[in-house]
């Protein structure tokens, strides 16, 4: 299919090679979502043939159009839709779901001409809104976004945290394609092929929408037309049925994850095998966003000053707007707590208020960094939980991703549990690829601010909301994977492993020690995920003895990451973990930390009690 635009007829064929190739992938590999692909061939038919504008020889192309399957399920169409396009080949095709494909079960970045990965469902439109923000304020360039997407999926929050963002940014280069098909995995959908409902609350969020039988090229072609045309966003909505053209399974409740019964039968309904080949016009290049950056000049912060660690993540943020333009942040209206408001104030063309809508905030970030930007995500680290399913997909699809917890522990004092980040670190260790950076001062926040941008994989870095002192100086380096040691001499009788806030503490609690005839080292784990595993097998080995000491539940955090470094130890040190074991309440920060006994006279009781066993 190339020149002139192709006819209703052969878009209509189109859509049944798809069909043909969906059934016969799915065969092959004895599992796949065969009826979910069905349902939506023609539109997918009409979308490749006639409106989408990608150039499939360079995907990396800025200018390109995207398309995310929301409903990642139905990857056997995607594929048919790539197979058509001419970018994989039958053999690659009928590899679907085997070990060492790339036509996985769901859809994942290892195809070049997939973006993020989808299979979560509620995931695929919230970051198709972080592609529109992107073309519309970063990139500034006329490509589309294209989100297929399943009804059952409506009934997800973050599909209206999506669609409501859309609306209110009026991001008319969007548009979600929803395929309602009226069935999903064990039944009927909520509300079945009517439409009306869904209309009636996208266009209260500010949607244009265009009602259409999914399965008529042609009033699939003018609907597209018309979400062009739109300054709106545009949801399409296509009534279809489920397993369209196989009769066996169509409109069937229990064909849902399966090949369809018969092959050659399915194959023969739908009028054999065809050989059409889709050459989908590009864009003109847009040659990407090359933004040479300039040395970063980080803050600096005087020994013995007192400053809260998130500030100092704050003001290491503007330095790297400054010295970085693809720099972006984001942030769930607490921008004045977390201080990404300073970033706000510097750099508002980069800045974008994702409100208290946590599962948008990531999705976004998500989509921005696949277009090459730098995010960096910022609220309590007890709230980024709401989107901790992203992150995990996120992981999956190998994104590039900063997330900034701030808040943390038990040391906000008054505010109270709710508030409280304690699982965070237990959260984000088992992510894919993650890195764990649990700052204690104002200069080695700002270092590990920076490093984060040039860190593959999803980092999180977890600040605290009180004052502390500093205690290095600003020209020092803090590699992740690394740590600082305090206090280290040759008889030392028990090595105390902290981060963050208790570092303060443990430092505390060393001075008292020594003065009092016990010496013991203090090891700064400010990289909890890669921990510095040999210099706490070396303090190990050394003393015998290990104190860990978190702001956080005694499960997954510091702690437990500690014991795992020490699986390999020839021999096992005694090891005492204290963190907080019961659930706090409202008080002052320095009552939190006793209260929760991970303050400086813990750690002394902890020391004597260990010293005492021996």
């Amino acid at each position: 299919m190339s020149g002139p635009e192709p006819s209703i007829q052969e878009l209509s064929e189109l859509g049944q090679q798809l069909r043909v190739d969906v059934v016969r992938c799915t065969h092959q590999a004895q599992s796949g979502h065969a009826t979910s692909g069905l349902s939506a061939a023609d539109l997918m038919a009409v979308l490749l043939a006639r409106h989408l504008r990608y150039d499939f020889t360079d995907p990396y192309e800025p200018n390109n159009d995207r398309l995310i399957f929301s409903k990642g399920h139905a990857s056997p169409l995607l594929y048919a839709m790539f197979a058509a396009a001419g970018t994989i080949d039958d053999e690659e095709l009928l590899s679907y779901r085997t070990l060492g494909s790339r036509l996985e079960g769901h859809p994942t970045p290892r195809l070049p001409w997939v973006d993020v990965a989808t299979g979560s469902l509620g995931q695929g439109l919230p970051i198709g809104v972080g592609f529109a923000l992107a073309g519309r304020y970063l990139d500034h360039l006329p490509y589309r976004v294209w989100v297929l997407c399943g009804d059952s999926e409506l009934a997800e929050g973050s599909m209206w945290e999506a669609f409501e963002h859309a609306g209110q940014n009026r991001l008319d280069n969007l548009t979600a394609v929803i395929d309602i098909n009226a069935l999903g995995q064990r039944g009927p959908t909520r509300y079945g092929w009517d439409t009306t409902v869904h209309a009636t609350r996208l266009r209260a969020l500010g949607w244009h929408t265009v009602d259409i039988d999914g399965h008529d090229p042609a009033q699939i072609d003018a609907a597209y037309t018309e979400a062009a045309e739109s300054a709106e966003p545009t949801a399409i909505l296509a009534r279809t049925v489920k397993g369209k053209g196989v009769s066996a399974v169509e409109g069937v409740e229990d064909a849902h994850g399966k090949p369809v019964p018969d092959l050659d039968e399915a194959v023969a309904e739908l009028g054999g095998r065809r050989s059409i080949t889709v050459d989908v016009p590009a864009r003109a290049p847009a040659g990407g966003h090359t933004m040479p950056g300039e040395p970063v000049k980080l803050p600096s912060y005087e020994p013995g000053q007192e400053v809260a660690t998130r500030t100092a993540y704050g003001e290491a943020l503007v330095a790297l707007g400054d010295a970085l333009p693809d720099v972006v942040a984001l942030d769930g209206e607490v921008s004045d707590s977390t201080r990404a408001g300073y970033f706000a104030r510097a750099h508002p063309d980069r800045f974008f208020q994702c409100y208290i809508a946590e599962q948008q905030m990531v999705a976004a970030a998500v989509g921005m960094q696949a277009r090459g930007w730098t995010p960096y995500v910022a609220t309590f680290a007890a709230f980024l939980g709401r989107a901790y399913d992203f992150i995990r997909m996120a992981a999956i699809g190998r994104a590039d991703l900063q997330l900034v917890g701030s808040h943390a522990g038990v040391s906000i004092g008054k505010d109270g549990p709710s508030q409280m980040g304690l699982e965070d670190m237990a959260a984000f260790r088992p992510v894919y690829g993650s890195t764990v950076l649990y700052p204690c001062d104002a200069n080695q926040t700002a270092h590990l601010t920076s490093t984060m941008a040039a860190h593959p994989g999803i980092c999180y870095l977890r600040t605290t909301r009180g004052a502390t002192p500093v205690i290095y100086d600003a020209e020092r380096s803090f590699p992740v994977g690394g740590s600082c040691v305090h206090r280290a001499g040759e008889d030392d009788q028990v090595a105390i492993v902290a981060a963050g806030i208790t570092v303060h503490e443990a430092l505390e609690a060393a001075d008292f020690l020594a003065e009092h005839g016990m010496a013991a080292r203090v090891i700064d784990a400010y990289s909890v995920k890669p921990l510095d595993g040999e210099t706490v097998r070396d303090a190990a080995a050394r003393t015998g003895r290990v104190i860990t000491v978190e702001d956080h539940w005694p499960t997954g955090g510091l702690g437990d990451a500690v014991l795992d470094a020490l699986t390999d130890a020839h021999d096992a040190p005694r090891v005492t973990k204290l963190g907080v074991t019961s659930m706090p309440a409202s008080a002052e920060p320095d009552e939190q930390l006793h209260h929760a006994g991970i303050d400086s006279s813990a750690i002394i009781d902890a020391a004597w009690a260990q010293l005492n066993q021996s």
